[in-house]
């Protein structure tokens, strides 16, 4: 009975306002953004008279998605810290164990891959989805590569649906999240051309996936895998700039 009585306590995190802002998040995310994000704000610029690049495009969603976030789940991550720095032994070895996780796994799906099908695709230099924004607005783009884009994916993805879906199913929990962390990150670099190249970058980044969902299903923090996650894409700036 205590075993029980503690998952339910551990999969009760989400209220249902909470569930139902992330539905309403997540499709905005996944779906609104990228089909149709452009031409509202392209709408919005020119009624202002004035044009907002790809750049500022990107800047002005992450910001008011993160925003969005921060407050409809303001409860939920202030759980989440709770649980952070009542077992920050824990925590932190299990931020460490993601890490080398990632980085070993990658090394790995990278060799294999290669020795396939002979794609040099790696990535740490696939991860910065457009490098035109870095050398079009390099501040804003990394603010959002590195704080943003971590935040608002881990909380949406993984905490969540990651953990509505595990209250059901936790191989669901990590089967449903890992592809959609995948398609989310290859689907604007396809588009209409989804080749093997794209599928292997799929692959890769099924890695990630899995690995953020790991680390927030043993820490029961989001503060983790969003701190991995945020690590993950620093260092892949930091290697792009050096």
């Amino acid at each position: 009975m205590a075993k029980t009585t503690k998952k339910q306590t551990r999969d009760s995190h989400l209220t249902d306002l909470e569930k139902l802002g992330g539905v309403i998040l997540l499709l905005i995310y996944l779906a609104l953004i990228p089909l149709c994000g452009a031409a509202i704000l392209n709408w919005a610029g020119g009624l202002l008279g004035f044009s907002i690049g790809p750049a500022l495009r990107q800047t002005i969603w992450f910001y008011l998605l993160f925003a969005a976030v921060a407050l409809v789940f303001h409860r939920f991550l202030f759980v989440c810290a709770g649980t952070f720095t009542g077992s920050a032994g824990r925590s932190f070895q299990t931020l460490g164990t993601a890490l080398i996780f990632f980085y070993g796994l990658n090394e790995i799906l990278f060799r294999v891959t290669h020795l396939l099908w002979g794609h040099t695709v790696n990535l740490n230099d696939t991860a910065l989805v457009s490098l035109d924004l870095l050398n079009a607005a390099p501040a804003a783009t990394v603010l959002a590569l590195v704080v943003l884009a971590p935040f608002i994916e881990e909380v949406l993805l993984r905490g969540f649906l990651f953990g509505w879906l595990r209250q059901h199913s936790r191989a669901a929990a990590y089967l449903v999240t890992c592809i959609l962390f995948a398609l989310l990150h290859t689907w604007a670099m396809a588009g209409d051309h989804f080749t093997l190249y794209y599928l292997l970058i799929a692959l890769q980044y099924a890695v990630p996936g899995l690995i953020f969902a790991w680390a927030y299903d043993r820490s029961d923090s989001i503060w983790i895998p969003i701190a991995a996650h945020a690590a993950v894409n620093a260092l892949a700036v930091w290697t792009f700039y050096a």
